[in-house]
């Protein structure tokens, strides 16, 4: 029997490519997560602790977390920041909190809004660039936080392109109307030495994909405590979701994690930052550079085209699509690594956006609630046959996993060409 995955796998590994996308270890890992065996592969035996009930070595190493990142409380996920964000929504459903999100969620926000019986109150952002990334109007925010009652405000911060809101001005606003703040920060575990983590901006609780951004394993995830009445409920509402069998290699590799955060990440950190900071500078005389935090590197262009142009120079970006690329680096990139993207990226002509250019989103017209429809019988259909009909289970791919249409909205003409230009021509809707 052929093993087409592994082969897959291996052959990459081969090859020696220059990865500008997750996970955050970039096939090296740390001293000793690159050799990390089959035997440590175990479940709860007598000494290993258990994780939703964790009171030994488990504990120890959250707490180790928890001090890194100035938490009350920090917890593991070996079910990503998916398992973290069901978490908190959870503990609002407790709450009977009616949540206020920015609708450039991740698609895990909305199946947590399915299982959970979840309707958010959508806030458009100011969108700079197609439906992944723009700027939260805070008058906007205020009006809803007045209009409703006992409110939670979800943000993602950083964004798929690696925009960040401003995270302490929400939270602020946030305690004037009683309100709790989550913030998806799936995307930002490596801010906590750049000064502008969200549990140190005042987050209620939010996430990190260690993952994405640090030297651990795919799956690793930490849910952050900032307010401590949610520090003695957290476990329990992880418990609903996560499997009772969570792997202790991911645990692990948060473990080491913390270990080289301690003691290695700030260094590298002031030693990368300086290298992509004076490439952003360099590729401004060619490319348009989108703003965002510093290890994002964002080029507004037909990010397709390029995508195979670095292919063939042997370096994968985390994303691309015809308006933009993602290219992201994470400490365990070099110095050598930026001058090599850098060069690759000179020796590029870019060319300019394809396709319908996306300016703003009108608000959608909702016919049944999300868990509903997501939980309804459902076909699949062409998307140009989509106009009228009510969006089932979203079905967006990952990257980027933020929707077009939410669960019980009707599909209109803007949705189908904003569809198309994301290059999905299939959608779910309700029989």
């Amino acid at each position: 029997m052929n093993t087409p995955l592994y082969d897959f796998l291996s052959d990459y590994n081969d090859k020696n490519t220059l990865r500008l996308h997750m996970p955050g270890h970039k096939g090296k890992g740390t001293d000793k997560l690159s050799g990390f065996p089959w035997g440590m592969d175990i479940t709860e035996i007598k000494g290993a602790d258990s994780l939703f009930e964790a009171d030994g070595i488990i504990a120890q190493s959250e707490k180790n977390a928890s001090e890194i990142f100035g938490t009350v409380k920090t917890c593991y996920s070996a079910g990503g920041s998916t398992l973290c964000i069901q978490t908190m929504l959870a503990l609002m459903k407790q709450e009977n909190r009616n949540i206020i999100a920015v609708r450039n969620v991740h698609r895990s926000f909305l199946t947590s809004c399915a299982l959970l019986g979840i309707d958010p109150v959508w806030i458009y952002p100011e969108y700079t660039s197609g439906i992944l990334s723009g700027e939260i109007p805070m008058d906007r925010l205020e009006k809803a936080l007045k209009e409703t009652a006992n409110p939670c405000v979800y943000i993602t911060s950083p964004d798929y392109l690696g925009k960040t809101a401003d995270v302490k001005a929400i939270s602020e606003m946030c305690r004037k109307y009683g309100a709790v703040l989550l913030v998806d920060n799936a995307h930002g575990a490596h801010t906590v030495f750049t000064g502008n983590h969200p549990a140190a901006l005042g987050a209620d609780m939010c996430c990190d994909s260690a993952h994405k951004m640090l030297p651990a394993l795919t799956g690793a995830a930490y849910l952050h405590i900032g307010n401590k009445k949610y520090a003695d409920k957290a476990k329990a509402a992880m418990a609903l979701f996560g499997s009772t069998s969570p792997s202790y290699l991911i645990m692990a590799s948060l473990d080491l994690c913390n270990k080289y955060m301690h003691e290695r990440m700030k260094d590298d950190i002031e030693r990368l930052i300086p290298a992509i900071e004076k490439l952003k500078r360099k590729l401004k005389k060619k490319y348009s550079v989108y703003d965002g935090e510093p290890f994002h590197l964002t080029l507004l262009c037909n990010g397709l085209k390029l995508a195979e142009k670095l292919r063939e120079k042997n370096i994968e970006c985390e994303y691309a699509d015809s308006s933009c690329i993602v290219l992201l680096f994470s400490v365990c990139n070099t110095p050598e690594d930026v001058a090599r993207t850098g060069k690759a990226l000179m020796e590029c002509s870019p060319e300019p956006p394809l396709g319908f250019q996306f300016t703003g989103f009108p608000e959608m017209e909702k016919a049944m609630t999300v868990r509903e429809a997501a939980l309804s019988d459902y076909e699949t259909i062409d998307i140009e046959k989509s106009a009228g009909r009510i969006c089932a289970m979203v079905n967006v791919p990952c990257p980027p996993a933020v929707p077009v249409a939410v669960s019980g909205e009707v599909i209109n003409e803007n949705c189908i060409k904003i569809y198309k230009n994301y290059g999905i021509f299939n959608i779910n809707v309700i029989k």
